[in-house]
């Protein structure tokens, strides 16, 4: 059966204390809605669909990088999660399928637990999933006889008895889409908010003979984000996650508290990764890689057998063959470095291709931006760039070309040629003696003056 997935990003977040929408604050780089999302498409689902309201230009910029293909729908007037979802309603028009209700600011949902409430959809019309709280706090409650849900009970609208439960809501609901546009339309407003409650369909099923049933899982997949606070303890819930992930995929990590990843982060077995090591979204490396310490790394590709840093730092559009070396304090950006070439130290390299086995020394860097337009480097095989040379793109140098060191490099060097651009040195017997004397001089007559 086709599935449909709502995702409720709507909400100012005014704990937040921010300009920037609740949903589009970021753990591991991404921002929570992107989390929400990706766990949503381990459904395959056909359609998804996402409810924005505070700041819908930026939620709708945000879920088009993300897919292109998802719709964006707004609530203009936040009037609740019930009225929330009937938002999609003309976007899912003709649809047939389960729907499944997920939340922006909800990111640590894990595809699994979806599975299992699409499976709960063979006993059930309506499948809420429910966790128990170690402490329930204001959660709405869920009201069981049995295996069967009878109701969700907000907390303002709970008495004493009901708020003793410790079996809490997600809000993260499952139905036929039809069924659950239905009746969402019977849902009314006469609560302690003044809202129209999604869960509110749960008694309305009830009461109509329809069935409803709890998927539970674990707390820690229900972690909503409200506040800073909030925002980096998931931060941190969610690093440790992923170094444990990736030490259990086989990749060593020296220190393991100290490196951060991305959402995105892909890390081959038997790579390792040593302390204070940042990655940046759109990150691959290989197996049998290293990366050494304060190293950052954003956008980029590592091959098997290469070593990046320490210090180093490798832009969006690197692509480093097998058996690179970057060394300390070089950034690479927007370029491809063919296997087995050395960039050691103190280098850009920018908007360039540099071919197998080349040695690019140090202080060397690629002008590839004349204040306008960028232009690229073209650098063969087994070519020896001396240190301190200056590529001024767009330039290129053939297989086994060099350069000499402090060389500027204006035009195209042949292959096998060695290109010299330097000032001819000259040297002025005894100026420096006699320099220093004068101002010597100079300053003691000073001091004396004064």
């Amino acid at each position: 059966m086709s599935t449909a997935l709502i995702v409720l990003a709507a909400g100012r977040g005014t704990r937040m204390n921010s300009d920037l929408p609740k949903v589009l604050h970021e753990i591991g780089s991404a921002p929570l809605l992107h989390h929400a999302m990706a766990a949503g498409m381990a459904l395959e689902p056909s359609r998804m669909i996402v409810v924005a309201g505070h700041g819908a230009a930026a939620v709708e910029k945000s879920v088009t990088a993300f897919d292109e293909g998802i719709v964006t729908v707004r609530q203009d007037s936040q009037e609740g999660t019930g009225h929330a979802v009937s938002q999609a309603r003309a976007a899912l028009d003709g649809f047939a399928g389960d729907a499944i209700v997920l939340y922006g600011d909800t990111p640590f949902i894990r595809p699994e637990t979806l599975k299992a409430m699409l499976a709960a959809r063979a006993r059930a019309d309506v499948v809420v999933l429910g966790f128990e709280a170690a402490d329930p706090g204001r959660y709405g409650r869920l009201v069981t006889t049995g295996d069967s849900l009878d109701r969700i009970v907000e907390f303002k609208d709970a008495d004493d008895a009901t708020r003793a439960i410790t079996l809490c809501n997600s809000g993260v609901i499952a139905a036929d889409c039809r069924t659950l546009f239905e009746l969402l339309d019977r849902v009314g407003n006469d609560n302690a908010s003044g809202e129209y409650y999604l869960t509110d369909i749960v008694g309305l099923a009830r009461e109509a003979g329809l069935s409803a049933e709890v998927v539970r899982c674990d707390e820690a997949e229900t972690l909503g984000i409200n506040t800073r606070a909030e925002l980096a303890a998931a931060e941190a819930a969610f690093q440790a996650r992923r170094r444990t992930e990736a030490m259990e995929d086989g990749v060593t990590l020296l220190a393991p508290e100290t490196v951060i990843f991305a959402r995105d982060t892909v890390v081959g077995r038997d790579t390792v990764i040593e302390p204070h090591t940042v990655f940046g979204p759109g990150v691959t490396i290989e197996s049998g890689a290293r990366i050494r310490a304060f190293s950052h790394l954003e956008g980029c590709h590592v091959s098997r057998g290469a070593t990046v840093g320490p210090f180093a730092r490798l832009r969006p559009g690197a692509e480093l063959a097998e058996d690179v070396h970057v060394g300390n304090f070089v950034e690479i950006k927007n370029a491809q470095l063919g296997t087995g070439a050395k960039v050691n130290h103190l280098t850009y390299i920018g908007d360039a291709d540099i071919g197998a086995g080349t040695n690019v020394g140090a202080g060397t860097i690629t002008c590839n931006y004349d204040g306008v337009f960028k232009h690229r480097t073209t650098v063969g095989r087994d070519a020896f760039i001396g240190s301190n040379t200056m590529l001024v793109a767009p330039v290129t140098l053939g297989d086994g070309a060099m350069t000499a060191t402090g060389t500027v490099v204006t035009h195209n060097v042949p292959a096998g040629d060695m290109a010299v651009g330097r000032a001819r040195q000259a040297n002025k017997p005894g100026f420096a003696t006699r320099f220093f004397d004068k101002l010597r001089a100079a300053k003691a007559a000073k001091s004396k003056g004064e």
